[in-house]
């Protein structure tokens, strides 16, 4: 049985307790002869005394800040209220696991609208909850995430030094290295929604369902941390300068990098790194995620071709029915500033679905009802489709990716730009949560205003891992073309700029939708 305080008497326990412990190592045994007790674990300010490195860079991540997160704070209470508490900790399951797991047999995401605070320590994805993990059913929504009870902290050494305030043992389920480590990934980034009343089903997030589907499930290629979202430092060094005889081991970052950025102007203003969230997410797109290729037809027509080339999954992933991922393409006549063609060309301020856009190319997830018809908010779902770039696939018996590019022409029927123009350029743009979304939330009287302000400009997706400071491809009349010629979809020449190593005139390959069922 889990040792669990009330949170009030937890609170109580924790205050004077910010105060160097134990981090010295002692001899015999993996032993502490000093117990450390379940509200010193709980908070991940007492593991930054000795893991300096690895507290600061969590610190400012999107997991300590899952329960501080206005959007989260907000949908939750929106879904509180219109499913009249049906929806119940299916949000705070993952945003603040302890939050539920020390108030077993509650309602927190009720308590959560209804104006409870999360304390400090149990707040977002901690250090004990991933410590602690000691199996994982793999389903979904962290529901059968068990928890070890002996206050133990698991991780990927296997042979840690005992130190003197708490006890450690290696585990699969946290080595970056093992493939059990996705499987705890996977149990918060694979979601279905709730059943409540007519409603729900729906496989809202499918990051781990697509990372097995693109076959990364096999020895030897890369888990959800080993190469994407925990970098391994080069070199040894001393990852707990306060334990003097621990040896020197690889640091493995717990930033857990990718496309959300913090939003909350109070935790932007106590935690440096998260105010870096926009250069952090900018270098991650600039890490050759995505290759691609502008071509022009001898007709007049123009064709986008890219590929989810350095990702373990289908993108965007994740809560993709709130990403807005599109293509910007501009073609100009001469010198003339204005172009003669445009689409997906959005203000910053504005969401990407505002202008009148009929060629617009937005990769998405939609929600769906049991009619078919697109809804706002998860908890009305009962399907949900999308056209998101496809999971990188292999070869049968050989480490190789198979193309899984896809193209869209524009316009988009196919047919010539009415105008003749000799240049074109192309952005791959990128809101990690669309204005759309959070204007929904602002209506609904669950957002406050500000908090849309502090939304980042669109961010550039690089198309050349060759070249990762330059977002946009340009097409100019009468330069060489990057692959020679080929004839397009519309039966006519094409000459392209693009990506080295793909090829757009290779057939994409179908496109499947959805393809992780619940």
């Amino acid at each position: 049985m889990r040792r669990m305080l009330p949170a009030a008497a937890l609170a109580v326990v924790v205050t004077g307790l910010w105060a160097p412990l134990g981090c010295g190592s002692h001899g015999g045994g993996n032993q502490s002869p000093r117990d450390a007790s379940l509200p010193e674990m709980l908070t991940s300010r007492f593991c930054g005394n000795c893991h300096t490195d690895h507290y600061d860079d969590w610190s400012g991540s999107m997991h300590a800040y899952a329960a501080d997160d206005p959007v989260f704070l907000a949908m939750n209470k929106r879904g509180q209220r219109e499913t009249n508490g049906q929806l119940g900790n299916f949000c705070v399951n993952c945003h603040a696991p302890m939050f539920v797991r020390q108030n077993p047999g509650k309602n927190m995401g009720q308590a959560l609208a209804d104006g409870q605070a999360v304390p400090e320590e149990l707040k977002g994805v901690t250090c004990y909850f991933c410590h602690s993990i000691e199996s994982v059913n793999p389903a979904h929504n962290n529901g059968l995430v068990n928890l070890a009870s002996d206050l133990v902290m698991r991780g990927e050494i296997r042979d840690p030094v005992p130190s003197d305030f708490h006890k450690s043992t290696y585990s699969t389920l946290q080595d970056r290295d093992s493939l059990d480590s996705s499987t705890m990934c996977g149990s918060c980034h694979d979601i279905v929604t709730p059943m409540i009343g007519g409603a729900g089903g729906a496989h809202l997030e499918r990051t781990f369902c697509e990372w097995n589907k693109a076959g990364f499930n096999v020895a030897g290629a890369n888990t959800c941390a080993s190469k994407c979202h925990m970098t391994q430092s080069n070199t040894k060094r001393s990852i707990a300068p306060k334990v003097p005889s621990a040896p020197p081991r690889f640091f493995h970052q717990h930033d857990f990098p990718a496309v959300d950025v913090a939003l909350d102007p109070s935790f932007l203003s106590t935690h440096p790194k998260a105010a870096q969230g926009p250069q952090t997410v900018q270098t991650t797109l600039n890490a050759g995620v995505l290759r691609g290729a502008l071509c022009v037809t001898a007709l007049g027509g123009i064709r986008v071709v890219i590929d989810d080339f350095g990702l373990g999954h289908q993108w965007p992933s994740g809560a993709a029915q709130d990403r807005r991922l599109w293509a910007e393409v501009i073609a100009y006549s001469g010198t003339d500033p204005t172009p003669v063609y445009k689409s997906g060309v959005v203000a910053d301020r504005m969401p990407v679905t505002s202008d009148n856009d009929a060629d617009l190319w937005l990769l998405r997830d939609d929600m769906l009802d049991s009619q078919s018809k697109p809804v706002t908010m998860f908890w009305q779902a009962v399907t949900s489709s999308g056209n998101e770039l496809p999971a990188p696939q292999f070869k049968p018996s050989v480490f190789s990716t198979v193309a899984t590019h896809i193209g869209r022409s524009f316009p988009k029927d196919g047919s010539p730009v009415s105008k003749p123009f000799d240049r074109v350029t192309l952005r791959m743009r990128l809101q990690p949560i669309g204005l759309d979304v959070l204007d929904d939330l602002v209506q609904s009287g669950d957002l406050d205003a500000s908090v849309v302000a502090s939304v980042p400009r669109p961010f550039d997706v690089t198309l050349l891992p060759e070249s990762p400071a330059t977002p946009m491809l340009e097409w100019k009349s009468g330069e060489k073309s990057a692959y020679g010629t080929f004839k397009d979809p519309d039966n006519s020449l094409a000459t392209c700029v693009g990506s080295i190593g793909l090829d757009p005139s290779a057939p994409s390959p179908p496109q499947s939708g959805v393809t992780c069922k619940p």
